[in-house]
């Protein structure tokens, strides 16, 4: 499992939704001000961490995500629900549907996704 920080998943963002950028572009299109070599940093940690990957373009480096969105979700989830709930994603999902306001339709959605997977267990609902 990947530790991803803050400033670490904003810059992945910044590479799922434009692609391949360099330090610069990166750099530009993050929500809050960072120096270049801050971002260049943060970049070189998630290639270590086999979370990025670059390109040579010229003098620079072209980074793109090798970290899928899915796979950092699943990863930062599997954190919260280890450290916050000891490892226990019903607590995790009680909580969620217990505090926040959930529409019918939404709950509907969860209640037919439940049941897809109660059946594809092969369990009796």
């Amino acid at each position: 499992m990947i530790a991803l920080g803050t400033r670490e998943l904003d810059v992945l963002g910044v590479l799922w939704k434009r692609g391949p950028s360099t330090v610069a572009e990166v750099r530009d299109a993050l929500p809050a001000p960072l120096a270049y070599t801050t971002v260049l940093t943060i970049l070189r940690n998630l290639e270590v961490k086999e979370a990025v990957g670059h390109v040579e373009e010229g003098k620079a480096h072209r980074y793109f995500p090798m970290l899928t969105h899915s796979e950092a979700q699943q990863t930062i989830v599997g954190r919260v629900v280890d450290r916050l709930f000891d490892g226990n994603f019903e607590s995790l999902l009680t909580h969620l549907v217990d505090a926040r306001s959930l529409s019918r339709d939404e709950l509907q959605r969860l209640h037919a996704l439940l049941g897809q997977r109660l059946e594809a267990s092969g369990e009796e609902p």
